[in-house]
């Protein structure tokens, strides 16, 4: 849906600031009152209507600091909703919330506009394309394979490598992504943006992506609509263009906490674990935009915060539901080194089935389980006996166990010059012959430091040699 152009914006009644609270503001209207997300202006401040809270007042979320505002100033209405540019002129742009430049270039040409409101798709419009999406992160590839045009989720506390996990899955699928990708910040740190426009053009994949901002130090309505402003614009692509779009969100917890933060300042009750109320209906308004039509597929992979990593947090558990793959990271697997630090037991997906993946995929996913399962129950043991106490079975376990702990280890292109290291990326037939070889085997040529940190077993052998 277009942008509405009303002409007569001039003629439409102004209101005058009643209330200020945090980042809400009330506005009494003499008459014509707004529409709820009619976009209003008090001076150089935005303001989205949210609720309608009396005869002829409104409250409003304000989209920018409210410092230099008081009661009794003068608010404007646009008569419409706000609106973000789309196609060709925001690629290779790294945009705000409205589509204004942070790059420090002109605005974006053209004026196709598009509200940032708008409903799912619908039911009769959705097909099921069981795809998968190959990424070259060989521990994601085999255990929780990500669905084209589905949602993967990266959960993790704080600190164990959920945005550099996602830096690289950028890196590797964006240059062989025959659509458009569009990045969507939401809440992060300024420094993480500045490395990732800078990554990404030295990468030259930024002609073919739209990099859109809301960081944490804006004002909650920011963070909070910045993720339908990225919608809006893969949408568009998607479904005017017919391209399949690859969206990449970091972080979608911080779009939950900043609906948290404007619920409490709405005057809502909150729910559990002091939750907003709305929770479930807010994150599906945004996550069922996300699907797959006759004209493309849009493919998300979020990052996802966990709070004190604890899974059953509300916020956790209602992202968990709508996604396709969940990549969980351990902190465990962090604090010993094994980076990426996936947990095999936890990560899941729906595209792991022999219909998907074939069989032979599946019955190696399902065997790597289930010896990494069996020395994870050893591990107690080794911990009071020693490994010599356990028979020889189980010591085979043991070792083919570790072997694929540290195989499933890989070097990043992101932190390679940091780390001193040469990135990787390992198509996902070189991961199942390693993973297969590795269970095949009772005795090794190697020890199990030789298989930290290298790409395909051939790597193995070249080192060896």
């Amino acid at each position: 849906m277009a942008e509405i152009v009303n002409s007569g914006t001039d003629r439409l009644p102004s209101g005058t600031i009643s209330a200020i609270r945090g980042g809400i503001v009330d506005v009494a209207f003499a008459k014509g009152c707004p529409q709820i997300e009619t976009l209003l202006h008090a001076g150089d401040v935005p303001m989205e209507v949210a609720a309608i809270v009396g005869d002829g007042v409104v409250r409003c979320i304000a989209l920018a600091p409210v410092r230099g505002l008081g009661l009794g100033a003068r608010v404007t209405n646009s008569g419409a909703a706000i609106t973000v540019p789309v196609g060709e002129a925001v690629l290779g742009r790294m945009l705000d919330m409205f589509g204004a430049p942070l790059d420090g270039l002109p605005p974006p040409e053209g004026e196709d506009r598009h509200t940032i409101h708008r409903a799912p798709p619908p039911l009769s419009e959705r097909v099921l394309r069981a795809e998968v999406l190959e990424t070259g992160i060989k521990a994601i590839d085999l255990l929780s394979p990500i669905e084209r045009g589905g949602k993967t989720g990266l959960f993790g506390g704080a600190g164990v490598g959920k945005t550099v996990l996602l830096s690289e899955l950028i890196h590797n699928t964006v240059e062989h992504h025959h659509g458009v990708s569009l990045f969507c910040g939401i809440g992060e740190r300024s420094r993480e943006a500045e490395e990732l426009w800078r990554e990404m053009g030295e990468a030259g994949v930024r002609d073919q992506m739209v990099m859109l901002f809301g960081q944490m130090n804006e004002a909650p309505g920011v963070r909070f609509l910045v993720g339908k402003s990225a919608l809006t614009m893969a949408e568009y692509f998607r479904d005017t263009r017919g391209q399949d779009v690859l969206v990449l969100i970091d972080n979608i917890f911080r779009f939950v906490q900043a609906g948290s933060e404007l619920s409490g300042l709405l005057g809502r009750m909150p729910s559990r674990v002091g939750y907003q109320p709305t929770l479930a209906t807010e994150l599906a308004a945004l996550e069922e935009r996300i699907a797959s039509t006759r004209s493309g597929a849009i493919t998300s992979i979020q990052a996802v915060y966990v709070p004190a990593d604890d899974f059953t947090d509300p916020a956790a558990a209602h992202i968990f539901s709508h996604l396709s793959a969940s990549v969980v990271l351990s902190r465990k697997r962090a604090s010993e080194g094994l980076y990426p630090a996936v947990d095999p037991l936890a990560s899941t997906s729906v595209m792991l089935t022999p219909g998907v993946v074939g069989q032979r995929h599946y019955d190696i996913a399902r065997a790597v389980r289930r010896t990494l399962a069996e020395y994870e129950d050893l591990r107690d043991i080794i911990a009071m006996l020693g490994i010599e106490e356990l028979s020889a079975h189980d010591r085979a376990v043991v070792a083919r166990a570790r072997r694929l702990e540290r195989f499933l280890t890989q070097p990043f292109f992101t932190v390679g010059a940091s780390a001193g290291t040469t990135g990787r990326l390992v198509p996902i037939d070189e991961t199942l012959e390693g993973c297969e070889a590795i269970l095949s085997q009772t005795t090794f040529d190697h020890p199990e430091s030789a298989y930290y940190m290298i790409g395909g077993l051939s790597d193995l052998k070249e080192d060896a040699a």
